[in-house]
C-alpha cells in the first residue's frame, strides 16, 4: 500500500505530514506507531524527553495517550505520524481503537495540504503549549475546542492580569512547603 503522505518541513512547526495524494473524508491516513507503555513509564519518559529537549533544543515528547492505562511512545524513526502537527483548524482526527491510534481525514484533503489535528491539551496547562498555526480562530495556545471560549475569556484584557496574579499566588504557595 502506497503512503498517502510525506514528511517535510512545516510552516507551523518543525516537520509536518503532507498529503502526497488527494485524501477523501473518512479515509485512513496513518497509524501512530511505537511502544505501548503504562502511565508510570510514560510519565518517567515524558519528563526525561522534556529535559533532553531543553538541553538540545530539539525534538519533543512523542508520547500519545492511548487510554486510561496505557500510552504509545512514538519517539522512534519509523513513526511518521509523530510529525502530524496541531492546528486550530483541522482536517484529521486521531481515533484510539483496539489498542492502536489511527488518523483519519475529517474532510477531503488536497494533495500538498498539511495534515492537521487538534492535540486538545487541558486548559490548566495552556501556558506550556503555545500554538503557531496562524489560523484566524487560533487562541494562541493548544487547547481543546470546548476550552477555547474559556481561554478567550481568561486572555481578555480585564481577566488577563487577574488570572496571572492568581496563578503566581498559587505557584508561590506550592514552593513554600
Amino acid at each position: 500500500m502506497q503512503k498517502k503522505y510525506l514528511v517535510k518541513k512545516s510552516p507551523i512547526h518543525g516537520n509536518g505530514v503532507f498529503a502526497a495524494v488527494p485524501i477523501k473524508k473518512g479515509e485512513f491516513i496513518a497509524e501512530y506507531l511505537g511502544e505501548k507503555i503504562d502511565k508510570a513509564e510514560s510519565n518517567r519518559r515524558g519528563l526525561a524527553y522534556e529535559e533532553a529537549a531543553k538541553k538540545t533544543g530539539k525534538g519533543s515528547v512523542y508520547i500519545f495517550e492511548l487510554d486510561d492505562k496505557f500510552d504509545i511512545d512514538g519517539n522512534n524513526d519509523y513513526n511518521d505520524a509523530k510529525y502530524i502537527n496541531h492546528a486550530c483548524r483541522t482536517n484529521a482526527e486521531a481515533v484510539c481503537q483496539d489498542g492502536s491510534i489511527k488518523f483519519y481525514a475529517t474532510r477531503d484533503i488536497e494533495k500538498g495540504e498539511e495534515i492537521l489535528y487538534n492535540y486538545g491539551y487541558a486548559l490548566e496547562h495552556f501556558l506550556d503549549h503555545p500554538c503557531h498555526c496562524g489560523f484566524p480562530e487560533c487562541v494562541g495556545y493548544i487547547v481543546s475546542v470546548q476550552d477555547r471560549p474559556k481561554l478567550r475569556k481568561i486572555l481578555s484584557k480585564g481577566n488577563r492580569r487577574k488570572y496571572f496574579q492568581n496563578k503566581a499566588k498559587k505557584s508561590a504557595k506550592k514552593h513554600c512547603n
